[in-house]
């Protein structure tokens, strides 16, 4: 009797075992990615050379980025001479994120090969990851180094103008080294 009942609640079991579905994993369909560890959004995004909130850090506490100076235009009242610097500083940042940016892509490139191929050891994969972490310091630098410069070409009012305009807290002590009227 024993044994029939352990034989049912082993059947049982089973039973409720195989009718438990795994459930699916927030990456399936990536595999088919052509670059897996990227979507096409942040692929399009290093080609570009746009900052993948990569500069938020400057951002979001008072120093503007060249490319959404650029974006507000006489907005922020500033004169011919602030214009072309900032023009100058977007293309600078821009050429350098663009180089940088597809850098990284040729990397994530080689490391996805690398896997897919199945030909990595741990060597390689510590390589591989060290110049990609390398490029994306690099390619932070560059954004946060531009967002520093334009502290440099706005005034107070015209960085307090911006934040306002881009929906940030201006209610903020100023930045550091914020005097007057210039920042120094």
């Amino acid at each position: 009797m024993v044994a029939l009942r352990m034989l049912v609640a082993f059947g049982m079991v089973a039973a409720g075992i195989s009718g438990v579905r795994a459930e699916t994993s927030p990456y399936a369909g990536m595999q088919s990615r052509g670059l897996k560890a990227l979507s096409e959004q942040q692929i399009e995004d290093l080609r570009s050379g746009r900052g993948l909130g990569m500069a938020l850090a400057a951002e979001l506490n008072g120093y503007p980025g060249p490319a959404h100076v650029l974006e507000l235009g006489s907005a922020l009242n500033h004169s011919e001479d602030q214009r072309g610097r900032t023009r100058a500083l977007f293309q600078e940042m821009q050429k350098t994120a663009v180089a940088l940016g597809n850098d990284v892509l040729a990397k994530e490139t080689e490391l996805d090969q690398a896997f897919a191929s199945g030909r990595i050891d741990d060597a390689s994969l510590h390589k591989i990851l060290a110049d990609i972490g390398r490029l994306q310091g690099e390619l932070r630098y560059t954004h946060l180094k531009y967002h520093l410069a334009m502290r440099g070409v706005l005034n107070p009012d015209q960085i307090a103008a911006y934040d306002r305009l881009r929906g940030y807290d201006t209610a903020r002590a100023p930045a550091p080294g914020m005097h007057g009227r210039h920042s120094h």
